[in-house]
């Protein structure tokens, strides 16, 4: 784990940080629908992933710098093709710190993907789920047509509770959630309580973690919509994300 935050500011100013975007993929026809904005770290001659290094910057001043970092590479790399391409968008991770502090108005404002903004998704974590000013915050942004997702939500019936009462337009369910379906006393009824939501709610599902057919032929009949995982794909380069969007609407 790297901890250095001198060593990550110098990193991002040294523009040694790229992003790789994971598919995100409908379960129904398995065509591409959107992806994930990843960061990585090109370090020397290794390439260190997210997990290694992020959570140093969550909770550090360095947070507000990468995520707008992050925002407008994605108006850089993507922009043009969500003006050009309908039915998709592109999730970006939001800091809980950022919420109600202007860092969601700097993405709905002044971005380079503000004439976009049907076409992103902002992802919460459950654990940061904001004080009132950040909700507030959240519902403005929504009426601008911003979607706003509750990420790393678990299995048990409190998340399942607080899905329904969260003012959110999308749920990622986390890859401890996508696993369970493996155990070998995993039984469908195990499902019924996000079948509930998914057939009583607005609310758009996606599941993390998808590595085996099975886990995505029980996800779909449970009534989750969207899955990422690398039964579809690895993390791409926005060209390699490009050509599997267009060669999944073939399919």
């Amino acid at each position: 784990m790297y901890t250095d935050l001198q060593e990550l500011e110098s990193a991002l100013t040294n523009e040694e940080f790229f992003l790789e975007y994971l598919p995100i993929v409908n379960l129904e026809d398995n065509a591409c629908v959107g992806a994930e904005a990843l960061t990585r770290w090109r370090r020397g001659n290794e390439v260190v992933p997210p997990s290694q290094f992020i959570p140093a910057i969550e909770n550090a001043p360095l947070s507000g710098l990468h995520t707008y970092w992050v925002i407008e590479t994605v108006a850089k790399e993507l922009g043009d093709w969500l003006r050009a391409t309908d039915q998709v968008f592109i999730s970006i991770n939001i800091p809980p710190e950022l919420i109600g502090r202007g860092g969601v108005r700097y993405v709905v404002f002044n971005s380079g993907l503000a004439d976009v903004l049907d076409k992103l998704v902002l992802e919460i974590t459950e654990r940061g789920v904001p004080d009132d000013l950040g909700i507030r915050t959240l519902n403005e942004t929504q009426r601008h047509g911003v979607r706003v997702c509750l990420d790393d939500v678990g299995a048990s019936n409190e998340n399942l509770i607080l899905l329904v009462r969260a003012n959110v337009d999308m749920v990622k369910f986390d890859q401890s959630f996508t696993r369970k379906i493996l155990d070998p006393d995993w039984t469908p009824e195990s499902m019924n309580g996000l079948a509930a939501i998914a057939k009583t709610t607005t609310l758009q599902l996606v599941a993390e973690g998808v590595e085996t057919p099975l886990q995505r032929d029980r996800l779909h009949e449970a009534g989750v919509q969207m899955g990422q995982g690398w039964h579809f794909s690895h993390p791409l380069s926005a060209a390699a994300f490009f050509e599997f969007h267009r060669c999944s609407q073939r399919q």
